[in-house]
């Protein structure tokens, strides 16, 4: 564990009222600097950095009845299919975009990672609204007067229904143009494409000022989660039919990946911010601090040491192991002994998207093919280990915010692929309490920092969410946001967070005195609906 500045400040006070005990109190933390602004890709940016945030468009945008998110949770009455809590207008994203350029602005940002909904700009097949690519037309010029760079992600979490239809999971009819059946079956080929061809559009519309892409957000939690579980749409679940029906949804994800690449590699040839790069793509991963636990202690007992690293290769290696080599596993088995040449060398950069800790076992398994019991989200399964601290729980989302882990998963991934650059393109915390927003940003500013210092390839820092938004199958308890959301006028305003954040920005790095404030490793600012009395997140655990 870290210094703990304020632990050590009272140790030392303690020590000046006894004789033998007396002695200097100890020096405050150094002031971090994180350099200019740095490119995500071109050799030249190495060492510098990016201060952003970053959204969703299902997530935060209004007047979108074309997405499969629309249809999933609207209420059955109204033509839905009434899954979860209703999306609606969300955050009245679409409507404001333009206003909420200027959050950006007064948090001094330089770059937003947003994305482009894709049923917004082709709602049936082939069919384009023209009207949709001049909103971000719109939008994208709108960062770029305000000298914020956009990374714009393709595939967030979202399809227009006729990609994969949640009325017809079961694909009775068959993949035709009002239903391609979606990844992993007969109309996959034809979704692979569709991405492709959405991909080329988009780059083609916007390369002018777009360098940055990414094509796939967290596609092991969305695939585990819209095609495993069934909790996203289109619903589906094929997760106990592993080998058979999931693993062919994965191998599509990655084909539809690297088509999405060649198609913005051909596009974009426009070198937009000078640094020598037109199109950078890459694509962000979710992460997690895995140990390996058994009834609610650490352990290591090797079944559950195996089922961490089996947790750690599907989330944080599979896919990025694939995309370099140009090979699959289509075993799961930690071989990749499928030749994928198409697929190879197709990432310019990583995203890793950081939020919990969180214990996994091999014992009881959940998903018995790969002996793997994760705990999660609420979820006990006899893996769950109690938080060292009690106020690091998130007890909207169910888990552990611990910001060092983020530290040891970043240089992970740099030991293993020490010529990808990496960039945290999301971390945060769902929280009302302003002053454990602004602990988690400085506290993850820390983590990057050591390394950095360390020798590790991060150039950016995308705190999610620039406001709050529909948390997708949490709906909208959980509270992201940078700026807090009035969701029934659509008000923004400010949180510490925001204005911590945007100090930090301002000057490019983070003071010795913000550091006391709100960094270190010891306790965070209590969350009022955790127990003082918990012993573990929600009450789970012993």
């Amino acid at each position: 564990m870290r210094w703990n500045w304020a632990a050590l400040m009272a140790l030392a006070v303690l020590a000046g009222c006894g004789d033998n005990l007396a002695g200097p109190p100890p020096a405050p933390p150094p002031a971090l600097t994180f350099g200019p602004v740095g490119s995500l890709t071109a050799p030249s940016g190495r060492g510098g950095f990016r201060f952003g945030a970053a959204s969703a468009a299902t997530q935060i945008e209004d007047m979108n009845p074309s997405t499969d998110w629309y249809l999933y949770t609207r209420p059955t009455a109204d033509g839905g299919l009434g899954q979860g809590v209703f999306v609606g207008d969300a955050a009245g994203g679409y409507t404001r975009a333009l206003e909420d350029v200027q959050l950006l602005r007064d948090t001094h940002l330089d770059s937003y990672r947003f994305s482009i909904e894709w049923a917004r700009i082709e709602p049936e097949r082939d069919h384009i609204d023209e009207a949709a690519l001049a909103h971000y037309d719109a939008l994208i010029d709108a960062l770029v007067a305000a000298h914020i760079r956009p990374v714009v992600t393709l595939h967030h979490f979202s399809n227009p229904v006729w990609v994969d239809d949640p009325r017809d999971t079961g694909c009775t009819n068959g993949p035709g143009d009002a239903n391609l059946c979606g990844l992993g079956g007969p109309g996959g080929a034809d979704v692979v494409a569709e991405m492709a061809e959405h991909a080329a559009l988009l780059a083609a519309r916007y390369g002018d000022r777009v360098d940055e892409w990414g094509t796939l957000n967290e596609p092991i939690n969305y695939l585990l989660a819209s095609q495993g579980l069934g909790v996203f749409p289109p619903g589906k679940r094929k997760l106990f039919s592993l080998l058979e029906e999931f693993v062919p949804v994965i191998r599509d994800y990655l084909a539809a990946h690297a088509a999405m690449y060649a198609a913005i590699k051909a596009a974009d040839t426009v070198d937009a911010d000078g640094d020598g790069v037109a199109a950078a793509v890459g694509l962000s991963l979710n992460v997690v601090d895995w140990v390996a636990t058994n009834n609610h202690r650490p352990s290591d007992d090797p079944v559950d040491l195996a089922a961490r690293d089996t947790a750690i290769y599907l989330y944080h290696h599979l896919v990025v192991e694939a995309l370099t080599q140009g090979k699959f596993d289509p075993n799961l088995d930690g071989t990749l002994d499928e030749d994928q040449p198409t697929w190879r060398g197709t990432l310019d950069w990583l995203g890793v998207q950081y939020y919990f800790r969180t214990g996994v076992s091999g014992h009881r398994a959940v998903i018995p093919v790969v002996n793997l019991n994760p705990c999660a989200n609420g979820l006990d399964f006899g893996a769950c280990l109690p938080p060292e601290d009690i106020t690091w729980c998130v007890p909207t989302m169910g888990y552990e915010f611990y910001a060092d882990g983020l530290h040891d998963i970043l240089v992970d991934f740099s030991t293993r692929y020490p010529a990808l650059p990496l960039v945290v393109s999301e971390s945060g915390i769902a929280t009302e309490v302003g002053a454990r927003r602004a602990e988690t940003v400085v506290r993850i500013l820390e983590a990057i920092a050591r390394a950095r210092a360390e020798g590790v390839d991060v150039r950016g820092y995308y705190h999610w969410s620039l406001f709050d938004n529909f948390e997708w199958a949490e709906g909208f308890v959980p509270r992201f946001g940078l700026y807090h959301v009035d969701y029934a006028t659509f008000a923004r305003t400010p949180t510490l967070g925001a204005t911590v954040l945007g100090d930090i920005a301002a000057r490019r790095g983070v003071t010795s005195d913000e550091r006391v404030l709100y960094g270190g490793s010891g306790p965070m600012t209590p969350e009022p609906s955790v127990p003082a009395d918990a012993t573990s997140c929600l009450g789970l655990g012993e």
